[in-house]
């Protein structure tokens, strides 16, 4: 069980680092897709940030409460990433995964890392 945790929550804060990095080192790519989502530019920057914080807190593991308000983050951003790259015609593939992968961690995690 430990090696499933593992994997999923490193898989997990993998794709959430990556794209991070994406809206930090391509601000203007990133910021034109979220127009095209009809969604608001300003918050691609604290939305990185955001995720940052998030893998931290689930890798430490130190505070519970935020450890469970990261995940749900992370879910959150996923599903409506999933929509958004859904409505908008474009491939939904790794966010619907990363909701597995998210899903797989949380649940493992919950036994392995109380």
């Amino acid at each position: 069980m430990k090696i499933v945790y593992w994997i999923t929550t490193i898989a997990l804060c993998a794709i959430m680092l990556y794209s991070a990095q994406m809206y930090f080192l391509k601000t203007d790519m990133i910021k034109g897709f979220f127009e095209s989502f009809n969604y608001p530019t300003y918050i691609v920057i604290p939305l990185a940030i955001a995720k940052l914080l998030g893998i931290v807190a689930i890798l430490t593991n130190k505070i519970k409460w935020i450890k469970e308000w990261a995940y749900a983050g992370f879910f959150f951003d996923l599903v409506l990433a999933s929509l958004a790259h859904y409505y908008a015609g474009h491939a939904v593939g790794l966010s619907i995964y990363a909701i597995i992968i998210l899903a797989v961690s949380y649940t493992v995690g919950k036994k392995v890392r109380p």
